[in-house]
């Protein structure tokens, strides 16, 4: 996979925002993530160490994606398998 590829494949899923322009010294930082749900990527390429590997940055809140947003989204996962039903605490 080409770091272009990579590129537009993250671009698509939910959550992740590039910010990779080396033109311009466009990457993620760390307070640019700070408060925020998304996940930053950038500074895609090629890795020198292996011939079918990619390096990238990737920058998140611990706190909110990390800790509570991953909760929720554990709970949410689980009321979508069936195997939580909130409201019925004690049942």
């Amino acid at each position: 996979m080409s770091p272009d590829e990579a590129k537009r494949i993250l671009a698509q899923a939910p959550g992740i925002k590039i910010l990779d322009d080396p033109a311009i010294s466009l990457y993620p930082q760390p307070w640019s993530a700070a408060g925020t749900d998304e996940v930053f990527v950038g500074r895609i390429h090629r890795d020198a160490s292996h011939p079918n590997g990619l390096v990238m940055w990737v920058v998140a809140d611990n706190l909110r994606k990390g800790a509570a947003l991953n909760a929720v989204q554990i709970a949410e996962e689980m009321i979508k398998r069936d195997w939580l039903h909130p409201g019925e605490e004690g049942k």
